[in-house]
């Protein structure tokens, strides 16, 4: 995720493997570096290979805090003296976009409990981003959560216990930690997008900041799996927070410049300048094609989802449920849009999920019937238990805060003004609850009977460093919403991590 393998050539490293290949040729001539999480598994295999090594000499780089014992068993093993240096670098995270991380962890609850791996692993990612950026912070947590008040302590021990490595210089008002649970919004993850980067997660797929381009029809070999990353990507840097129209719009434009820098086919290389002219601007044209084919291609397969899916018009009903309250109405949109063959089973099943999580309370609920159509479709009673598993998840029983609070009439007044505008569009009203919470934050208006501090100590001031973490994962909707609230908001730094990034199939 940090570095692409050409980029690490050109530092003059030649062979990348795994500690765990098993037929790796000695090759004496070589150093070799090592990096490394400090597992039970990987010092095994790091004390194996120090037995009878394979290189020259080996420095050792963990990516979080490593035990004295580990240390010692590794100097035990270490008869022939090859180890260099051993040293901590805190990087026990993945970091995805400039202001978000996430730990990769899928289903880090039993139910209303962590799993102790997963707990044993989110803090110690949580601690190695604190480490990395040299944080040493207050820590809120959500007070209707069980699992962020776990976690709120885990990382609170190891900052007692590690304190020298805690010890930055004071900053005048301390960085906040503020832990949160997805189920406290449970809408968000399963909304369709439409700004490129949420919109690719959501109908592709991000792993790792690799595209999965397989399945898309007469695909040519090397677009199969295509790599999208702001740091070397300009056009993906500049666009992955605009909505989808004004992407059409960009990917012409770049069409087009690419177009004009087309070396002429005839061009004549008489002269060894224009050989020498072509050879220079050569690289920069092959990057720029492999730049525009890889972005036409990604936009023209997620056109072509959106037409097949018919997403328009269920992305329409979606913002309905999520933002408005008008049942009658939604309950004949969800109704049309279930007896429509056009719409996918998963997107069935997903508006059938809103409707329970946003209606489940409503005197004349729908939702047996909804349920009803939704087998009728041919569907197996898989989506039917997962719209209950959803309400019990992230329902009203669950919630700590009011995720559809009825808006005052100076709030709906703005947002219909700014629709007037033009800003706000159809498939775009929806607002994380991560919005409301940071905005009340960053104010200085966070409650604290809903979202205590951990210890006697409380902020005076207005926070200025904030880092939210999401048990339970994030999504790139609300990345979106981080990196306006950082532009907006001049001398605040948010920073968002989760134990994933959520998609609706997620």
């Amino acid at each position: 995720v940090v570095y692409t393998q050409s980029e690490i050539l050109q530092r003059e490293v030649y062979l990348f493997e795994r500690l765990d290949s098993p037929n790796r040729e000695p090759m004496k001539h070589l150093k070799a570096i090592c990096f490394l999480r400090p597992t039970k598994e990987n010092v095994e295999l790091l004390v194996q290979e120090l037995r009878r090594p394979k290189y020259s000499v080996y420095f050792i780089y963990f990516s979080n805090v490593i035990s004295k014992s580990n240390v010692k068993a590794l100097a035990e093993a270490d008869e022939q003296e090859v180890v260099a240096e051993v040293q901590e670098f805190y990087g026990d995270y993945i970091a995805v976009n400039p202001h978000v991380f996430s730990l990769n962890l899928l289903g880090c609850c039993r139910g209303r409990s962590w799993d102790p791996a997963q707990l044993t692993r989110t803090t110690q990612g949580l601690t190695a981003l604190l480490l990395s950026l040299k944080k040493c912070p207050m820590i809120r947590y959500q007070l209707s959560s069980e699992p962020a008040k776990r976690l709120a302590e885990c990382v609170k021990q190891v900052i007692t216990k590690e304190y020298e490595l805690f010890d930055f210089r004071r900053t005048e008002v301390p960085p906040l930690l503020l832990i949160l649970d997805r189920s406290d919004d449970a809408i968000t993850p399963l909304l369709n997008q439409w700004t490129y980067q949420a919109m690719v997660h959501e109908l592709l797929g991000i792993n790792n900041n690799r595209i999965d381009l397989s399945r898309v029809p007469g695909i040519s070999k090397d677009l199969r799996e295509v790599v999208l990353s702001a740091e070397n990507d300009e056009f993906y840097a500049n666009n992955m927070y605009l909505n989808f129209a004004e992407i059409g719009t960009n990917i012409k434009n770049l069409m087009e410049d690419f177009q004009r820098r087309k070396p002429k086919e005839q061009q004549k290389l008489e002269s060894i300048a224009d050989m020498k002219a072509f050879v220079e601007n050569y690289p920069q044209f092959k990057k720029m094609s492999g730049t525009v084919s890889k972005h036409v291609t990604v936009v023209g397969e997620l056109s072509r989802l959106v037409a097949e899916r018919n997403l328009l018009e269920v992305s329409e009903v979606e913002q309905e449920l999520a933002c408005q309250n008008d049942h009658s109405s939604a309950l004949q949109s969800v109704r049309r849009l279930l007896q429509s063959p056009r719409v996918a089973e998963l997107d069935a099943a997903r508006l059938v999920m809103l409707y329970a999580l946003r209606y489940e309370r409503h005197g004349s609920s729908g939702l047996p019937a909804l349920l009803e159509e939704l087998r009728g479709r041919g569907g197996s009673d898989r989506y039917r238990k997962l719209v209950s598993a959803v309400v019990e998840y992230g329902g009203k029983r669950v919630r700590g805060s009011d995720l559809f609070s009825p808006k005052d009439a100076v709030a709906i007044t703005k947002q219909f003004l700014k629709g007037l505008k033009g800003i706000e569009n159809v498939y775009t009203q929806h607002q994380p609850l991560l919005q409301e919470t940071l905005d009340q934050l960053i104010k200085g208006k966070l409650k604290d009977s809903q979202y205590p501090y951990l210890g006697p100590n409380t902020l005076r001031d207005r926070p200025q460093d904030i880092i939210v973490f999401l048990i339970g994962g994030a999504t790139y909707e609300e990345a979106l919403t981080v990196f306006n609230l950082n532009r907006s908001n001049p001398g605040v730094r948010i920073v968002l991590g989760g134990t994933t990034i959520h998609n609706t199939r997620r």
